[in-house]
């Protein structure tokens, strides 16, 4: 048994814009995406008073 048509995606004035425009101007030129700066992550677990006395001696 042959499987269903496809039904058709509904109008979108952007997709339209969009279109028109590549016609036009062309493709964009493509790019790479630049890495993210991350910040380091905080640590998970607090510090045991016993690491706090060890580094409040020194």
């Amino acid at each position: 048994m042959p499987s269903k048509p496809r039904k058709p995606k509904p109008f979108r004035a952007s997709a339209a814009v969009k279109a028109v425009a590549r016609e036009v101007i062309g493709t964009p030129p493509p790019t790479r995406a630049q890495p993210t700066q991350r910040k380091p992550k905080a640590e998970k677990h607090k510090p045991t008073l016993g690491k706090l006395l060890d580094e409040a001696e020194r």
